[in-house]
């Protein structure tokens, strides 16, 4: 079985779903969000929660006899189907956000009007352009990106941090906060045995 598939979405109160057989659309405070269903899964909205269920539930009459009736592609369709609407729906309540560090002499970063302007030591300044429903902010060395969707804030994330990886020597770059850095010795740190 898959665990997560099983688990059941709790749905916070002034939250709208409309259950398609291709889709979940999910409306809160924060926005709208709609997340396509995998062929072989449905959702049922039970006592102010959302279930996922195989369409090959049906037929088995026990969670041992289901089991035994899918395959492990299946149990990971479930699981993810699961996850994708349960990141939607605390995305349309809460909202996703991701932090970055800048670390180096010389670096920083400005949000002017749509673009963020990234000063990490090139010759000229890198230009990012800001994605609609994402939302960046920039105080000192820091760099805050937030918006509904999981995954459009996670990957705008790792793209600002491909602007300037962290350096395995110095650590310079951007990174995410709270990210551990393996640091490497120099070459005036090792030692010649003779």
């Amino acid at each position: 079985m898959s665990r997560i598939g099983r688990k059941p979405i709790e749905l916070p109160k002034g939250l709208a779903v409309k259950i398609t057989a291709e889709a979940v659309e999910v409306q809160g405070p924060k926005g709208k969000l709609t997340t396509p269903i995998p062929r072989g899964i449905r959702f049922q909205h039970e006592d102010g929660r959302l279930v996922a269920l195989p369409e090959r539930s049906a037929s088995a009459q026990s969670q041992s006899e289901l089991l035994g009736v899918l395959s492990s592609e299946e149990k990971a369709t479930w699981g993810m189907a699961r996850a994708l609407v349960a990141n939607a729906v605390k995305g349309v309540t809460e909202g996703f956000r991701k932090e970055l560090e800048i670390v180096g002499v010389g670096y920083r970063a400005e949000v002017k009007g749509n673009t963020v302007l990234f000063s990490l030591g090139y010759s000229k300044p890198v230009e990012f352009s800001i994605p609609e429903e994402i939302e960046i902010k920039v105080e000192r060395q820091r760099v805050s990106v937030s918006g509904i969707d999981k995954q459009k804030v996670d990957q705008v994330a790792a793209e600002i941090r491909a602007l300037r990886p962290p350096d395995p020597y110095k650590q310079k770059g951007i990174r995410y906060v709270g990210e551990a850095l393996r640091k490497k010795a120099g070459k005036a740190a090792t030692t010649v045995a003779k």
